[in-house]
């Protein structure tokens, strides 16, 4: 009886998988690209340049870029609406925006910084001193009434009365940078102008500390990954990462393939195992083992441009802001 009861059982799924092929159905592969990307349609034709949500309401966000544009959005990034600011006659270019409840700042090109505390709908400028080694770059809401802001030159500021007053948290700048992030617990990696080296700073240092490059190639971009690691962008389509809490010392470097020999721009994390990466001709890389294998996801690869810099909300919440005002979204399947 079991065995016609097995026999049974098999001939059924020969004749479902015998369907299958004849109707030209695919079955779905095990290591298929868990996610979708999709264009979203801006009101303005911008380069965006940042992006910031609200974790607390998921849908509430904030976009800035270019041509001193500033959007929001109240539906998780489908749509966006424009937010028009008096500035006079000065041509701004928005770097950054970040929020604490409804205290929100702004940096800008040349020389700007801006605050609200009623959620945006009305921003102050702040008065920033000539002697500003450099422009605000970016800017992170820290709570009430503070914030803590990094200029493009490396100068690391931080404020507890709105801005009225900057203590100085490095006794010197690190220099023209090609590109400078923050960690979310606080520290900083930049990268040189040339690519030649790059420079680290952890809260409680008095100084950035300078590290060679450990490549021929130029340093494109560099980051901080969830497990005390450093992520690095060479020139040339190259990926590597630094062992634990070792900023010096690297693993293997990696050649992706699918990078089809285009610059790679930007990374991060979606999870633990889901890392991305962007770069030049709708580049999207993908790895699903925590960076030791790269596939390129082809739902980008319509987009048309390159694609500057990658962020992840939650694991089910992502975007890209690219060229000629790409903005991409991630959809979980």
């Amino acid at each position: 009886m079991k065995k016609s009861i097995k026999r049974f059982l098999s001939s059924l799924l020969v004749c479902l998988l015998l369907c299958v092929t004849l109707l030209g159905v695919a079955i779905p592969s095990a290591s298929a690209n868990h996610g979708n990307w999709h264009k979203v349609e801006l009101p303005v034709a911008i380069t965006p340049l940042d992006l910031w949500f609200d974790k607390y309401e998921p849908n509430h966000g904030w976009l800035v870029g270019t041509d001193a544009t500033l959007l929001e959005s109240i539906d998780g990034g489908k749509t966006w609406e424009e937010r028009k600011l008096d500035l006079g006659d000065g041509i701004y270019r928005f770097s950054s925006i970040s929020f604490s409840g409804n205290e929100g700042w702004i940096t800008g090109q040349p020389a700007l910084l801006l605050h609200t505390t009623d959620n945006g709908q009305s921003w102050s400028r702040i008065g920033l001193s000539s002697k500003l080694p450099g422009d605000p770059f970016k800017i992170v809401a820290q709570g009430r009434n503070s914030a803590e802001m990094v200029t493009d030159l490396g100068a690391i500021y931080s404020t507890q009365d709105g801005g009225q007053n900057w203590r100085a948290l490095v006794t010197q700048a690190v220099g023209n940078a090609r590109n400078l992030n923050r960690s979310d617990d606080g520290r900083y990696v930049a990268i040189s102008a040339n690519g030649n080296f790059y420079s680290t700073w952890q809260p409680g240092d008095m100084t950035w500390i300078q590290h060679n490059r450990n490549s021929s190639r130029r340093v494109q971009n560099m980051g901080y990954t969830p497990d005390n690691r450093l992520w690095m962008l060479n020139r040339g389509g190259q990926v590597q990462f630094s062992e634990v809490a070792e900023f010096d010392k690297w693993d293997k470097k990696q050649t992706p393939k699918d990078g089809g020999g285009f610059g790679l721009l930007d990374l991060a994390y979606q999870d633990q195992n889901n890392v991305w990466i962007s770069g030049g001709s709708s580049r999207l890389l993908h790895s699903e083992d925590g960076g030791k294998t790269w596939k390129r996801d082809e739902s980008a690869a319509n987009a048309g441009a390159n694609l500057y810099k990658l962020y992840f909300f939650s694991r089910d919440r992502g975007f890209v802001v690219g060229q000629n005002g790409t903005l991409l979204a991630y959809s979980p399947d």
